[in-house]
């Protein structure tokens, strides 16, 4: 028997597999089949299984996924699931434990219990909206008078985020836990003191009772969602930190508990000399309280990681000023709409992509570019939401709007980047997947040596030992290793200009060795003028020949069809009548124009149209090629009649950028369409010394094929679009581009300002994450490998040290917090 349901809630492949192994459980089930892109599971059943079954093995697992019928809604469902809650959002794991999984509720993740972090976005709760004093349930997004009473409106206090709301939480919890840890604690000590002044009020026996009624709240209440989260890994067996933290912690509690009372069940070596039992109330109560503080400061610490998106999320301004009919209003940013005017004032940020349609002006692009330096604008300059208007007023055309402007791309690449996992983490990941088990398997083994070998009393040092190697060897900062890091420096990369797609691309950038970068828009500027226009001196005159390759190329978008098409404009160049438009991919276009055939393009878009190119034609043409000009012909039928010549300025920074990757170690290689005389000059005036000529965007595939095959590990450098095919088979595919042009979707990773010193800054980037990374598994490992052998007490037979358990909690506590402080020096790193 075999049914097929939909499954609501997964998102990566890790849920697929979660869903598959939970089904599988069932009773009566003997296979299933899950498909992730139709959200869909075959379930096998040797009978029929009823789906209340299904459903409540879901949501025995954690409630993170829902199961119904196909054709059946989920409304109820989902609404009996979810807790009530006032804040909504984007929330996912700190850790990673579902890739990018994200969650529209607070709470802790279902695998490894963290508290899940918020993800900043913009939204249309940045706008400012107003409310009475007297009556709250008048809210408006315009300031005046209350509809109510009158008075005036005044602003709302912006509402605090979930990131704020669970450190204030987490804050509130750990201050009550050390209001009644500390006299725990400061009874507990008094008992090493010979002469102990608190038996003279009453004997330890009392005493013990009063820990054991002060350390009710601090478990019950303060830390008792680490039992929750420890309870919830065992029983869904994704082991983590929290699993040792519960057993640790839980056992010196109820040890001591039980101590209480049943006393007469423990042997005498348990038992002070008033006969009471040695009791841990200090322990547990204090582990709770310092794992507490370390959940406390890393929510504190989590909120500045991803201070580059909040540096961003800033730059979007609520209100824009719309000209309609000669009359200017002030609107909010999410009323704008494409085609709207827009007056843009002194100092203000611009509020969404668009084109300048009056005036001047220069404006500071260096949070989205990284370059400091203000550019200057002039009508029909395209300008980017979130950037800086300088000293002058100016209009503007809205062209993107909301999610679609480059900012708004911007933080939703960031987000995205900083939520993918790393290679480098399947490392952590295995390892933290046996480590859980291991360490328990330590713990008992502990526990029996000492018993056994252990001096007097032998099962109290038995005990305590056991429980500090549970504390100790805490697997967060391991998880938290690769994670911290990669969001830091994705969000270091936005602020420079270098947009991270995911983590893979990070790591792949440092073991980058060979680069191949076109030539048009990547090396030179991309911003090709006519140079001149030559005719071969039989029927067709020079303006003729403009004319025939300004009708065929209105049709076209290419950078060197707009050149054309500008300078016919200019020239007062009356057009024709043209059909056909056909773009010959690396070759050049063709079409009919006033009837009669039209080919336009290089040497090899003459051999496809079958025209032939007369000696002193191409004589003429490479000696505008030698020089580094783009040369395309124009055939008229089978004859051809003229050429363009077409010049593009190498970067600035195309030449240094060049030596420092070379510098690097890294071989640059040219590959371009243009003719071998045109990269030659471009080669030569670079230093380059491996360059090819004429490839088509085939030929680019083949050779970026080719260097991997021997063993090289590419970078492509594109403008994203005729270099599709081998920037996707590249292992870095890297998208060139200026403004709101740039190809976010195109590449792993995008330069925003589109010259090759982006790819200076992404090498130096993940240079310096890499780098990161292996510090923070370094100290997470080591930290791991030398405490549990410490807690253990491989140093008593020598030297007589012992761990407690407290100060192992103390030490699993910052080391987390040290991984977090350890990733937070990527935000002033340079990478320049």
């Amino acid at each position: 028997m075999k049914h097929t349901y939909h499954i609501h809630g997964m998102t990566c492949d890790g849920c697929r597999k979660h869903v598959a192994e939970t089904l599988s459980k069932v009773e009566g089930v003997t296979a299933v089949s899950v498909d992730l892109e139709k959200a869909e599971a075959t379930v096998q059943m040797e009978k029929h299984v009823p789906i209340e079954k299904l459903k409540e093995a879901l949501q025995n697992d954690g409630g993170t996924y829902s199961i119904r019928m196909p054709g059946e809604h989920y409304d109820h469902e989902k609404k009996e699931e979810k807790p009530k809650s006032t804040v909504t959002g984007t929330f996912y794991c700190p850790m990673r434990c579902e890739g990018d999984k994200t969650y529209d509720q607070p709470g802790d993740c279902p695998v490894c219990g963290m508290d899940l972090v918020e993800e900043q976005n913009l939204s249309k709760s940045s706008e400012t909206q107003y409310t009475c004093p007297m009556h709250s349930e008048i809210v408006e997004d315009e300031p005046g008078s209350c509809p109510i009473c009158g008075m005036d409106l005044v602003p709302m206090e912006p509402d605090v985020s979930a990131e704020e709301k669970t450190y204030k939480k987490l804050l509130n919890k750990f201050w009550i836990a050390l209001v009644f840890t500390l006299p725990i604690f400061l009874v507990a000590m008094s008992e090493m003191l010979s002469d102990n002044p608190l038996y003279d009020l009453m004997e330890q026996k009392n005493w013990n009772w009063i820990q054991f009624v002060l350390s009710i709240p601090v478990v019950f209440y303060a830390t008792w969602m680490f039992f929750e989260r420890a309870y919830r890994s065992i029983k869904t067996w994704n082991l983590n930190m929290f699993t040792l933290i519960g057993i640790g912690a839980g056992v010196a509690w109820l040890f001591s508990v039980f101590g209480m009372f049943f006393p007469d069940f423990f042997p005498t070596q348990f038992k002070s000399e008033s006969g009471s039992v040695h009791v841990y109330f200090e322990a547990a109560t204090v582990i709770l309280t310092l794992v507490l503080l370390g959940q406390v400061l890393e929510a504190r610490a989590h909120s500045k990681t991803n201070s580059a998106v909040k540096e961003l999320l800033k730059l979007a301004p609520n209100k824009a000023v719309r000209v309609k009919d000669g009359v200017e209003e002030e609107i909010s940013i999410d009323k704008i709409e494409l085609g709207d005017i827009l007056r843009v004032k002194p100092g203000d940020k611009i509020p969404v992509d668009g084109i300048l349609t009056q005036g001047h002006t220069s404006i500071d692009e260096s949070m989205i570019t990284g370059e400091p330096i203000p550019i200057y604008k002039s009508e029909g300059d395209k300008i980017s939401s979130g950037t800086i208007n300088g000293n002058q007023s100016f209009l503007m055309k809205a062209e993107k709007v909301g999610s679609d402007t480059l900012l708004s791309q911007i933080i939703c690449m960031v987000n995205d980047a900083s939520r993918s996992k790393a290679p480098i983490q399947n490392l952590a990941d295995k390892v933290s997947g046996y480590f859980v088990p291991a360490v328990v398997l330590i713990a008992i083994v502990t526990f029996g040596v000492w018993a056994i070998l252990g001096p007097e009393p032998a099962y109290v040092y038995a005990l305590v030992n056991a429980i500090a190697v549970l504390i100790i060897a805490c697997p967060c900062a391991l998880g938290l290793a690769t994670p911290m890091s990669v969001m830091v420096g994705v969000g270091k990369g936005a602020q420079n200009g270098v947009l991270i797609k995911n983590a893979e691309a990070l790591e792949k950038m440092e073991k980058v060795d060979t680069l191949i970068v076109d030539k048009t828009g990547t090396i030179t500027e991309g911003k090709p003028t006519v140079e001149k226009v030559g005719a071969s001196g039989g029927a067709y005159s020079e303006m003729q020949v403009l004319q025939y390759i300004v009708s065929l190329n209105q049709m076209s978008e290419h950078p060197l069809a707009v050149a054309t098409v500008n300078y016919g404009k200019e020239q007062g160049t009356e057009l024709l009548k043209a059909d056909g438009f056909n773009a010959v991919t690396g070759k050049g276009v063709e079409g009919t124009v006033n009837g009669e055939a039209i080919a336009l393009g290089n040497i090899k878009m003459m051999e496809y149209a079958k025209a032939m190119v007369s000696t002193n034609l191409k004589s003429e043409a490479q000696t505008f090629q030698k020089q580094g000009k783009t040369v395309s012909y124009l055939a008229v039928g089978n004859e051809v009649i003229g050429y363009v010549v077409i010049g593009d300025k190498i970067k600035e920074t195309s030449k240094r950028a060049i030596n420092t990757l070379q510098g690097k170690g890294i071989a640059v290689i040219m590959l371009t369409g243009d003719n071998y005389d045109t990269a030659q000059s471009v080669a030569n005036e670079l230093n380059l010394a491996d360059f090819k000529a004429g490839m088509l965007p085939e030929d680019k595939l083949k050779e970026v094929e080719q260097l991997q095959k021997n063993g090289k590990t590419v970078a492509m450098a594109g403008d994203g679009i005729n270099d599709a095919p081998a920037l996707a088979k590249s292992d870095v595919g890297i998208a060139m581009g200026t403004g709101t042009d740039v190809a976010i979707e195109s590449a792993a990773i995008t330069l925003v300002k589109g010259d090759l010193h982006g790819i200076v800054k992404a090498r130096n980037l993940s240079d310096k994450v890499m780098a990161n990374i292996k510090q923070n598994l370094f100290f997470a490992l080591v930290y791991n490998t030398l405490g549990v052998p410490i807690a253990a007490g491989v140093l008593f037979p020598f030297f007589g040290i012992l761990l407690s358990p407290m100060i192992a909690a103390t030490a699993m506590s910052f080391s987390s917090v040290s991984v977090i402080a350890n990733a937070l020096r990527l935000r002033t790193t340079k990478i320049d």
